[in-house]
């Protein structure tokens, strides 16, 4: 039994699989419309969440299962003061694989280990968001043919971004990434990531605070909101949450094959005058992600589709 915790629980053939996997399902539909009935996923949500819970039920119903759970830590017996351990042990006997989003870093972590049932973060507070990263690098691949080769911009809330967080994990062991931090100083990646990730693995990288001045030399651009629930107080989110907005005047900066990607939801880091360009590709990148989670709960299910 497998779970995932982080983008590295799997290898990058792994990923390759899972990305060739996602591709036959976007082909063929109708080849896995049964291929988990009788099947369940609980999806046990203790933050608010729009697209990964929803792309999570999306591909379990499309896979012909059935889903279960909650949406809300107040929704469950969480309020009344149980454990994670406690409720991953009950999940497991009601469902054969759960989704888990949690406000605390490590907490999908405890459920794994108490779980016997396969476990997948859905986003730990900060730390990670490895089917964010999943989507992430189906998109590249789906509209590029392949990862490599590519200098990638993430722009906004790189200190408490977890999808930046997990991106740049799993970008590093591809060829030939360079990556452009664009944040001012109070949401600079950790040091950690700049420290153990980038400089470990001799990865380039410049930090630069101006969006149009990084614009002419990327091939991807990551925005990211500034998160209001990761500031501990009203002010500083404030101060920053509108410090970068990308509109079309900052996109005629950009080369005509340059992709805009974005894990969503957005508030005003993207004008909507953006959206009809044909280098957005923050909406297909949500359908992406239905299709990679279909191919993640096979996987993990091991479930064979012939």
């Amino acid at each position: 039994m497998r779970h995932l915790m982080s983008p590295l629980d799997f290898t990058t053939q792994e990923l390759e699989d899972l990305m060739d996997l996602a591709d036959d399902i976007q082909a063929n539909p109708e080849k896995y419309a049964s291929s988990c009935k009788g099947k369940k996923l609980a999806t046990c949500f203790y933050e608010p969440s729009t697209r990964t819970r929803l792309s999570f039920e999306a591909a379990m119903l499309n896979l012909g299962g059935s889903v279960l759970g909650f949406s809300s830590a107040d929704s469950s017996s969480a309020a009344k003061g149980e454990s994670v351990s406690d409720t991953i042990r009950v999940i497991s006997c009601y469902a054969d694989i759960c989704a888990m989003r949690h406000p605390k870093e490590g907490a999908p972590l405890v459920a794994s280990s108490h779980s016997t049932i396969p476990v997948i973060n859905a986003g730990d507070g900060g730390h990670q968001h490895p089917t964010q990263t999943l989507t992430d690098l189906y998109t590249i691949r789906s509209l590029r043919h392949e990862i490599k080769d590519l200098t990638i911009g993430l722009c906004g809330d790189l200190k408490f971004g977890r999808t930046v967080h997990s991106l740049i994990n799993a970008l590093v062991r591809y060829p030939n990434i360079k990556f452009v931090l664009i944040s001012p100083e109070e949401l600079r990646v950790p040091s950690y990531i700049r420290e153990d990730v980038l400089e470990k693995n001799h990865i380039p990288y410049v930090e630069v605070e101006k969006l149009e001045d990084a614009m002419p030399d990327l091939d991807i651009l990551y925005m990211t909101r500034v998160q209001r629930e990761r500031f501990f107080n009203e002010e500083d989110y404030l101060r920053m949450k509108d410090f970068y907005i990308l509109d079309g005047n900052k996109m005629t900066l950009a080369k005509q094959d340059m992709m805009v990607l974005h894990p969503l939801p957005r508030v005003n880091e993207i004008s909507v005058e953006v959206d009809d360009d044909p280098r957005a590709a923050y909406f297909r990148q949500a359908q992406y992600g239905v299709y990679i989670r279909m191919a993640l709960i096979l996987t993990l299910l091991e479930v064979e589709v012939c």
